[in-house]
């Protein structure tokens, strides 16, 4: 029978970094708390009978949040055999709080004091037999991060799980609270009997999920209230408020035992976030360091890709070789064109930007590690707020630098149903990782290689993302005052390499499996359907000046119209912007099986100058870069937009509104840019008047807005 170690503590206190290393999964880390928003299973290294759950970071067994749900739950109604209560030795204080709750719900407990290499680095003393006499439970010290007292917390979690040893806290409550508590306890349901401690706290605080969650009946929650009410009218506070005093003075009086801080200045953290968090040099310090990181990615990963491109694929080793292999073995033509013009022509424009990848995926690991990302948060919330929006909504967007889908799960962490839906709706037009060869390519083909063109179109997806968000938040459906935001600040540490490193190969493998399966299958179909064709009434294999007759033209030309108003009505631009609903790198990858077959007198041009001369304007490129970049996610993004929203109406929406913007940014660049070079035209005119009612939208009066939002608007 198998050992379930449960793993609990606050957001960023270490629990998915162990959880890795005990089972030797990679998942997602980061200096900043919501990274764990599901709860995960694994294995322990070496011992297939114990098993771990990291569940989401939480304060309290009071959730507001969706992942906070998950974890309550599963603490209560699945019975762990044990909980590991990791807790950041840096912050005993805010963390005690939810041990206090942890020893009260009847499961047997470890607590694990971690980043201990950080407290005896700033010399402070944390006594932990004083932490044991307390919370009645065994206490061990460890660094996660470093892999030091892991072990000894791990088998000490074993044997209290064997042992089936309950805590026996000290909690000292008041007189009047003591009582309550006494006559909460009998209210309790037999079933919930070992639990009844933390479920008399829980009748005290009048918890409104105690009958959904729990079963709990209505007439006990009301008994409670009446119980709690009569404290609350004695002590003249909430009952809330009295039982989260009554804790932390319990907390305090142990803290004052077991801590012995070092006195000292401003911490180093504190320091530089007296500049990076500053009110007029937050924004811009992101800003350049932004630039930075595209800079140096577009820099020092196009070197790379030019590599790739030049000597693997493209003109490369790999299609020589293949080419030279099939005609000395006389293999048939068709297999031929579908090996080299189809699979490495498709998988390898898109495999070609790889090291690109690895370079922005690198830096953003290091911000992420560094704790910077958290800063970066709270800064925006100060813009955010300003538009109805909440910094909260700023993670999610900002994981999804990364990939869409993690950035999407991210919103489980916004408790306001409006606000979370509206982050789903905006958060993929944030430029992830598969977008980044689009980005690259047309940065090629029509800039001529600028590296403004990355860090501009990140400026422009966060100008989308707020305008979005004032049109949203001035309808019924999102109307509401913006999620209250607050967040702790991590302290900055050097990035751990293997940390970053790890983030960097998951991503990179994600990508890599991406090319060899959906690209690859993407690319098979493509190359079939421009093949083969009909001509004068004829089904067959094409040459290559008969495309335009291919089954994948015919295709194309069914809705190439749709984009006609944006410039870019050619089969071949219409086929590329609907696989790129599959897979983003799959714009790419269809260029490269569309244009492979292009040869000049002596060398086959590089798909940067075949794109340039198929598109033949900038500002037809610039719209078709626009709209691919906008609009709706990958099948995969919408995937886990549908879980999610947990709607297929809502579903839609988030699609219809992303397309919409997309579409509607694409087509008044597009009119504008080409009236300043071939004049005035009827269509010129509808993008100015659709530009006058989006500009309407955006500076309307908010006929929703609270009265709170009044204030903060006077102030």
């Amino acid at each position: 029978m198998k050992i379930k170690i449960a793993l609990a503590g606050n957001p960023n206190c270490g629990k998915t970094t162990l959880f890795n290393d005990i089972t030797g999964s990679s998942q997602k880390i980061g200096n900043w708390p919501g990274v764990t928003v599901e709860k995960v299973e694994g294995n322990y290294k070496g011992a297939k009978d114990v098993q771990i759950i990291d569940l989401p970071g939480i304060y309290s067994l009071s959730p507001y949040t969706l992942e906070e749900v998950v974890t309550r739950n599963y603490l209560i109604n699945d019975d762990p055999d044990v909980v590991l209560n990791i807790i950041d030795g840096t912050n005993l204080e805010r963390n005690m709080y939810l041990t206090t709750q942890l020893v009260e719900i009847g499961v047997p407990m470890v607590i694990a004091v971690n980043m201990i290499d950080i407290v005896n680095k700033r010399g402070d003393v944390v006594n932990l037999d004083e932490i044991k006499k307390a919370f009645g439970c065994e206490v061990v010290e460890m660094s996660a991060l470093k892999g030091t007292g892991v072990k000894a917390a791990m088998d000490k979690a074993i044997e209290i799980a064997n042992s089936k040893k309950m805590p026996e806290p000290k909690i000292e409550y008041s007189e009047d609270v003591k009582a309550a508590l006494t006559e909460l306890e009998a209210l309790v349901p037999e079933k919930y009997a070992t639990s009844k401690k933390w479920f008399a706290t829980k009748l005290f605080d009048s918890d409104k999920k105690l009958t959904s969650d729990f079963g709990i009946d209505a007439g006990i929650v009301s008994k409670g209230k009446e119980i709690a009410d009569k404290v609350a009218k004695k002590l003249d506070d909430d009952a809330e408020s009295i039982m989260v005093n009554e804790r932390y003075d319990f907390i305090n009086t142990i803290i004052g035992k077991c801590l012995s801080k070092q006195e000292k200045g401003l911490s180093v953290s504190d320091k530089v976030d007296k500049i990076v968090t500053n009110r007029i040099l937050g924004l811009p310090i992101f800003a350049l360091v932004m630039f930075a990181i595209y800079k140096i990615t577009f820099v020092v990963g196009q070197a790379g890709s030019d590599y790739v491109n030049d000597n693997i694929f493209g003109d490369g080793y790999v299609p020589t070789f293949l080419n030279e292999s099939f005609e000395k073995f006389e293999v048939a033509g068709w297999l031929q064109g579908l090996v080299v013009d189809g699979i490495v022509g498709g998988v390898g424009a898109v495999l070609g930007f790889l090291p690109l990848i690895i370079v922005l995926y690198f830096f953003m690991g290091i911000l992420e590690d560094l704790g910077y990302m958290a800063r970066v948060a709270f800064v925006m919330d100060r813009i955010f707020r300003k538009f109805g929006l909440s910094g909260k909504s700023f993670i999610p967007m900002l994981i999804s630098t990364g990939c869409g889908i993690p950035g999407v799960m991210a919103t489980k962490t916004i408790e306001n149903e409006k606000d979370r839906r509206m982050t789903i709706m905006t958060s993929t037009f944030m430029p992830c990782g598969a977008k980044m060869p689009i980005i690259a390519l047309f940065a090629a083909a029509v800039f001529n290689d600028s590296t403004i063109v990355a860090p501009a179109m990140f400026l422009i997806a966060m100008a989308v993302i707020i305008m979005s968000g004032i049109i949203l938040k001035k309808t019924k459906l999102f109307a509401g005052d913006p999620a209250p935001f607050v967040m702790e600040l991590p302290s900055y540490h050097v990035p751990a390499f293997k940390n970053v490193l790890l983030k960097v190969w998951e991503r990179v493998k994600a990508f890599a499996i991406k090319a060899g399966t959906i690209i690859l299958i993407t690319a098979v179909l493509l190359w079939f359907l421009k093949g083969f064709g009909y001509v004068d009434g004829k089904f067959g294999m094409l040459e290559e000046d008969q495309l335009d007759h291919s089954l994948l033209a015919t295709i194309g030309n069914a809705f190439a119209w749709i984009f006609a108003p944006l410039g870019f009505a050619t089969w071949k631009s219409a086929v590329a912007t609907v696989t790129g609903l599959i897979a983003k790198e799959d714009v790419v990858g269809t260029f490269g099986v569309l244009l492979g077959e292009e040869f000049d007198e002596e060398n086959v041009r590089p798909l940067a100058v075949k794109v340039a001369e198929m598109f033949g304007t900038r500002e037809v490129a610039v719209s078709f870069m626009l709209f691919n970049l906008l609009s709706a996610p990958c099948f995969a993004a919408i995937g886990a937009i549908k879980k999610q929203m947990g709607s297929a109406k809502w579903t839609w929406a988030a699609i219809l509104w992303m397309t919409a913007m997309a579409y509607f940014l694409s087509f008044v660049t597009y009119q504008f840019m080409h009236a300043a070079t071939a004049g005035f035209s009827v269509l010129t005119g509808v993008a100015a008047v659709l530009t006058i009612g989006f500009l309407y939208l955006l500076f309307r009066r908010n006929k929703y807005v609270t009265h709170t939002n009044e204030k903060l608007s006077a102030k």
